[in-house]
């Protein structure tokens, strides 16, 4: 995602940093495959039995299991993309600049969205559980109130769904600072070093789960659940800053990309362990509920899916290094388009899934690809056509101007 990890060119010629020539491609790849990926699990949302914004009758298991697994890899994955990607930015800008750059390319989009992209979700939303039978303009006036929004479409109007993530790493970005004024000191660097020392050792960097697990003791047990709010979502915010730091210090030396790259194996057949036991625990345990009312089962659980979600990152990363590091003709058009489509695709499927779901007898799959293809068109249409090649809408979808 481009504003969000805005990769710049490396200036440092020595043999422990990126040279000019070493932009990492992979990351810009990367970033695509998973805002691409979010298109069809927010499209699939609607044909699970988690509760969304709008719901079908018939849910599919088998979209089920598999967004499973992708609900602990995407979001992890561009953490670490933009930590990594802070890395680059931090370069060539002083620290004054990159705050200020933070506030133009996130905080103004996320106004922005908050007032203009989200509403028409939540109006869509109350619309269909029954709740609200005006026009919107009659509903709009509601986001005023600022009253804030709640699962299942109660409370008020006032949120920032999807935009939950650029809310946090506005926030990751700014309180990040002071740490990444301390890892370019001389102990920040030692510390540089034993992580270095550390990933070295053949699949050593499996280890840094440790990180993951210490805030999941820590804070798990006051914050169980996954909120986006921010201010009572302390164990999953602090999980993703740490994969931020990570990504950050994990891009910092070109010595480390090409470990990580040789261990990929290693974290491959890590992921693919822990895929095993997300799936196999339940059926031992006796399926999901035991494990959610047993502190001990709900504690393994949950560590394993911990090592997923780390082991998955550190695999898709060594991976991308390996095979997508390359330039395209395509790619800088791609990198730029990649932020208004996140920003806007949420809110095209509801719109499509609402119609779809009360005027049409589509079933699971055809519905699920009618809705998610018809929205990464309309996605693409608006970029062209409404944000690319006004000064306005750029300003206010984060892009350079």
């Amino acid at each position: 995602m481009q504003p969000m990890t805005a990769v710049a060119q490396p200036q440092a010629p020595d043999s422990s940093q990126p040279t000019h020539a070493a932009r990492r491609y992979d990351l810009d790849w990367l970033r695509i495959i998973a805002i691409l990926t979010l298109l069809f699990y927010h499209t699939g949302m609607i044909y699970v039995s988690w509760n969304w914004h709008i719901k079908s009758a018939e849910h599919s298991l088998p979209m089920e299991t598999i967004m499973r697994w992708l609900h602990r890899w995407r979001m992890p994955l561009l953490f670490f993309i933009s930590g990594a990607g802070t890395y680059f930015a931090l370069r060539k800008r002083t620290y004054g600049s990159y705050a200020g750059e933070r506030v133009r390319r996130l905080f103004i989009p996320l106004v922005f969205g908050m007032f203009v992209i989200v509403p028409p979700q939540v109006y869509t939303e109350w619309v269909f559980r029954g709740r609200f039978s005006g026009s919107y303009t009659d509903f709009y006036p509601e986001v005023f109130n600022f009253q804030p929004y709640q699962d299942g479409g109660t409370g008020g109007a006032f949120s920032w769904h999807h935009l939950w993530f650029v809310a946090y790493l506005f926030v990751y970005s700014l309180v990040s600072i002071p740490v990444f004024r301390w890892l370019k000191k001389e102990s920040g660097q030692r510390f540089v070093d034993r992580i270095g020392n550390l990933i070295a050792r053949r699949g050593g960097a499996l280890w840094l789960v440790g990180f993951l697990l210490l805030n999941d003791v820590a804070l798990g047990g006051f914050f169980p659940n996954e909120t986006h709010g921010l201010v009572d979502d302390w164990a999953y915010f602090m999980k993703n800053l740490i994969l931020f730091w990570l990504g950050y210090i994990l891009i910092s030396r070109r010595s480390f990309w090409q470990t990580i790259a040789d261990q990929r194996r290693y974290f491959l057949l890590a992921t693919l362990v822990c895929t095993l036991i997300l799936y196999i625990a339940p059926s031992f345990a006796g399926g999901f509920d035991v494990i959610e009312n047993s502190r001990l089962l709900t504690t393994l659980y949950s560590f394993n899916s911990l090592g997923l979600t780390w082991f998955s990152v550190l695999a898709t990363i060594g991976y991308g290094y390996r095979y997508l590091n390359n330039n395209h003709p395509i790619l800088p058009y791609l990198n730029e388009a990649v932020y208004p489509f996140y920003i806007l695709h949420q809110t095209v499927i509801v719109l499509i899934g609402y119609y779809v779901l009360t005027q049409t007898n589509f079933g699971v799959y055809d519905g699920f690809l009618l809705i998610s293809l018809s929205s990464l068109v309309v996605c693409v249409i608006l970029y062209t056509v409404l944000i690319r090649p006004f000064k306005l809408t750029r300003f206010l979808f984060g892009l350079k101007m």
